[in-house]
Formats: structure tokens, sequence, C-alpha cells
């Protein structure tokens, strides 16, 4: 996949927990909260933006050279 088809891609709750591993209802406690990554309602269906969690993980980014 090329960069820009990567960062379109959508992921589920479920694939971003085992890719985080944070707990899929941390994510959804958080979604409550208004908290954690932006995500997209499709129908019954939670969706988040690769981007958008990229984004996410930048700004909760600490210590070393990447803050």
């Amino acid at each position: 996949m090329t960069k820009a088809v990567d960062q379109m891609r959508l992921v589920s709750p479920t694939e971003l927990s085992e890719c985080t591993d944070i707990p899929a209802q941390t994510l959804a406690n958080w979604r409550w909260k208004g908290e954690g990554p932006a995500w997209i309602k499709l129908g019954r269906h939670v969706r988040y933006r690769w981007a958008d969690v990229e984004k996410w993980l930048d700004a909760n980014a600490q210590g070393g050279a990447a803050a």
C-alpha cells in the first residue's frame, strides 16, 4: 500500500486495539468521554482513520527526541 492509501485506511476498534495494545473497552470509554483519537461512525460501525490515530499518537508522545 502507498503511504497516501495507508493514511486514508479505516480501522475498526478491534484492529486499533490489536495494533496499540489498548483494550477495545478503553477505546469505547474514551469515545464516550470524548477522549482518544478521532473516530467516525458509519451506520452502526465505528472506524478510525489511520491518519487521525497517528496524529493522536504524535500529540501524546513524551520524552526522547520525538517530543
